[in-house]
């Protein structure tokens, strides 16, 4: 059989149309790679667009703790009693109660008027009942360690079990039998990690920060 042999000028000459041919696909698909995918930029939202749009911040997952109320008119009449704290803020954190005096362990809140009490965080309310000195109250565990209790309180709006939210109005003000007369009060405690704590230090800061 007679084998043909290609002339020496054919084998140049097609390494020169192979290597041309791969040139002109490289500069054809690095243009196809280089032009955006959509045209119509109006249609499509790029990703870092939507994330960092000054229109669509990013939600803010801090939990801000709130006092149990919102009226302004809600002032302290008792300070809660701090052994390190000065002498008259002390004297100020004094309970009398049938010829006894007593340390305040929370914050007493008065008004002259009738005012809501709000839950301070999320939790769930793992009491409620009447105190024959601190009269009804209700109490919340938090998922931080903390329990927030409401006492003194004219109506109770909450029962055992119960999921509150943050902000619920949970009851209203009302009395105790240490202050009789004051009709319109609530005595607040909080506890932080099993100790009881000044709840004006806690308010207004994030839970993360504790």
């Amino acid at each position: 059989m007679k084998v043909r042999k290609l002339k020496g000028f054919v084998l140049p000459a097609l390494f020169a149309l192979i290597f041309t041919g791969f040139i002109a696909t490289t500069f054809i698909v690095r243009n196809q790679l280089s032009e955006p995918t959509f045209n119509d930029d109006t249609d499509f939202n790029y990703t870092t667009r939507s994330i960092f749009s000054n229109e669509l911040p990013t939600a803010n997952t801090d939990v801000i703790i709130t006092k149990p109320y919102t009226d302004e008119s809600v002032k302290i009449s008792k300070y809660f009693y701090d052994y390190l704290g000065e002498k008259e803020n002390q004297q100020n954190s004094i309970i009398l109660y049938e010829n006894t005096y007593m340390q305040n362990s929370g914050i007493n809140y008065t008004s002259e008027n009738a005012f809501d009490v709000n839950a301070i965080l999320d939790g769930v309310v793992i009491e409620t009942g009447e105190d024959q000195i601190l009269g009804k109250f209700v109490e919340i565990r938090h998922s931080n360690d903390m329990i927030s209790i409401y006492q003194s309180l004219g109506e109770v709006l909450v029962k055992k079990d119960d999921e509150i939210k943050q902000g619920q109005i949970i009851g209203k003000s009302g009395k105790n039998n240490i202050n009789p007369d004051i009709t319109n009060q609530l005595h607040f405690e909080l506890s932080y990690k099993g100790q009881y704590v000044n709840p004006e230090e806690y308010f207004d800061k994030k839970v993360q920060d504790l």
